[in-house]
C-alpha cells in the first residue's frame, strides 16, 4: 500500500495517476483518506496537547503538596483529563481504522513507461525473439498429444480431485522436474539464494503481499485456519522478511523460490480445461528481490533479461508485452509479460510475468532498510516468473512436437531427463 506520507505529499500525483486508470470511485476513496488523515492530525494534535496539559498539572499538584498548599482545583482538573483523552482516542482508532481500509485498497502508482489501455489487448508489445517453427503436419492440441503418449491422465485427475488437475507420469514428470532444476541452476549461478518456503500463509502475512481480491478469486482456504494455500512462491518469499529491518550493505537480497503453486482460477472451455495452461495446482520457479529504491528498475531490466535468457536457451520464440494500466492490477507500478509462441494455435500467449512492486509490498509488510546515515527507509520488492512448469511444458509439447507424435526435449534439459530425448520414444 501506499506510505500516508508519500499520500500527504503527492495527492496530485496519485490523482493523476487514478484518473489514468480511470478508476473514479477510489479517486474518491483518495479524497476520504485526505480529508480523514486532516481530522486524524487535528485529533492527534488535540489529544498530545492534552496529555501535556495532564503531565503539567500534575507537576503543579506534586509543587503545591509539597509547599503544604491546597491542590483540590488542580486534582479536580486532572481527573476530568483521561476522559477527554479516551474519547479522541476512540475517534482516532475509528479514523484509522477506515484510513487503512482505503490505503489497503488503492493501487500502487505506476510508472510513467506503463501504456494506458482498458485491458490485455491494449497492452504494448515491446520486442519478439525467436524463429517461428513450420510443420507440414497438424498439430495435436497437447493435452490429447500427452494422453496418447501415456504421460498424462487427466481423467482419472478428474475422477478423484476434479477439474483443473492432472496426473504427470515418466517423460512428462521428468520433464517438469527437469524445467524447476534447470532454472533453479540458471538463477543460483548469477546469484540467487534457493527457498523452498511454507505452502500456506496467514491472513495477516498474505495481506502484505498481494491484493485483498485474490483471498475471494485466487486462494484457496483452509477450513477453520487462519491459513492460505500459496498461489505462488513470491507470496511467502516477500512476507519472510515482514517487520524487519535490513543493513543498506546487505542489499540487493535475491531469491529463486520453488514450489507447488494453487489456485482457483482456471479456463472454462478449450485447451484450458484439458491441458496444462490453466491449472489449480502447478510448479513454479520465481525470482523475487528486495533492493534499494534507487537500484529497483535496474533490476527489474535485469529480472527481465533472466527470464528471456531461459527461453532462448528453451529454444521457445516468445515475445515481451509492456503490461497497459487497464491489465496491471494494484500492486505492480510496471509489469511485462512473457508470451511463448504456441503454433497450434498461431499466437503467443502469457508464460510469465515481471512486477517491480516499489515500495507498494513492504509498507504493508513493514519491511524497510538502514542507510548509513541511519535514516529507515521502506525497501522495494520485485518478483518474476522464472519458468511456471505447466505453461513450459505446454509450449516444448507444441514447439518440439514429431510427426511421429513423439516430443523431442530441448537440449539444454537433457543433462536432467535420466538419459529421456525424446518423450514417447525410445531411451
Amino acid at each position: 500500500m501506499l506510505d500516508i506520507n508519500f499520500i500527504r505529499e503527492n495527492p496530485e500525483l496519485i490523482k493523476a495517476d487514478l484518473k489514468k486508470r480511470k478508476d473514479e470511485e477510489k479517486l474518491k476513496w483518495l479524497n476520504d483518506v485526505l480529508k480523514k488523515d486532516e481530522e486524524w492530525r487535528k485529533l492527534k494534535t488535540e489529544s498530545d496537547k492534552l496529555r501535556q496539559k495532564r503531565n503539567d498539572i500534575s507537576l503543579k499538584i506534586n509543587q503545591l503538596k509539597k509547599l503544604g498548599k491546597d491542590a483540590s482545583n488542580e486534582v479536580k482538573e486532572a481527573q476530568g483529563i483521561p476522559g477527554k483523552i479516551d474519547e479522541i482516542e476512540k475517534n482516532i482508532k475509528l479514523i484509522e481504522e477506515k484510513i487503512l481500509y482505503y490505503r489497503m485498497r488503492l493501487p500502487n502508482v505506476l510508472h510513467k513507461s506503463v501504456p494506458f489501455g482498458k485491458d490485455s489487448g491494449d497492452n504494448v508489445e515491446v520486442r519478439k525473439s525467436g524463429k517461428i517453427p513450420k510443420f507440414n503436419f497438424e498439430l495435436k492440441p497437447h493435452g490429447e498429444l500427452a494422453e496418447e503418449l501415456g504421460v498424462a491422465d487427466f481423467k482419472r485427475a478428474t475422477k478423484t480431485a476434479g477439474a483443473g488437475f492432472v496426473y504427470i507420469k515418466e517423460g512428462l514428470a521428468m520433464l517438469d522436474l527437469a524445467l524447476q532444476r534447470f532454472a533453479i541452476d540458471f538463477l543460483r549461478k548469477k546469484g540467487f539464494i534457493l527457498v523452498e518456503p511454507p505452502l500456506m500463509l496467514s491472513r495477516k502475512a498474505y495481506e502484505g503481499v498481494t491484493s485483498l481480491e485474490d483471498f475471494e478469486n485466487v486462494m484457496y482456504k483452509i477450513d477453520k485456519e487462519d491459513m492460505y494455500m500459496i498461489a505462488t512462491s513470491e507470496h511467502p518469499i516477500g512476507a519472510m522478511h515482514m517487520n524487519e529491518i535490513f543493513e543498506e550493505k546487505d542489499l540487493p537480497l535475491k531469491y529463486v523460490g520453488v514450489s507447488p503453486c494453487f489456485r482457483k482460477e482456471i479456463g472454462s472451455h478449450g485447451v484450458d480445461t484439458r491441458g496444462f495452461f490453466r491449472m489449480h495446482q502447478f510448479n513454479k520457479v520465481e525470482q523475487f528481490v528486495f533492493c534499494k529504491p534507487e537500484d529497483s528498475w535496474k533490476i527489474h531490466e535485469e529480472l527481465q533479461k533472466n527470464s528471456e535468457e531461459m527461453y532462448k536457451l528453451l529454444g521457445i520464440p516468445y515475445r515481451v508485452v509492456n503490461i497497459c494500466t487497464g491489465d496491471i492490477g494494484i500492486v505492480a507500478a510496471k509489469k511485462y509479460d512473457i508470451e511463448a509462441w504456441f503454433p497450434r494455435e498461431k499466437k503467443y500467449c502469457e508464460v510469465g510475468s515481471n512486477s517491480n512492486c516499489t515500495s507498494y509490498q513492504a509498507v504493508r509488510l513493514n519491511v524497510r532498510y538502514q542507510k548509513k546515515n541511519g535514516e529507515r527507509e521502506h525497501v522495494h520488492t520485485l518478483n518474476n516468473t522464472g519458468i511456471a512448469t505447466s505453461r513450459a511444458m505446454r509450449a516444448v509439447l507444441e514447439n518440439y512436437q514429431n510427426k511421429d507424435g513423439t516430443v523431442t526435449v530441448p537440449k539444454v534439459l537433457l543433462p536432467y531427463m535420466g538419459g529421456i530425448k525424446v518423450i514417447g520414444g525410445k531411451k
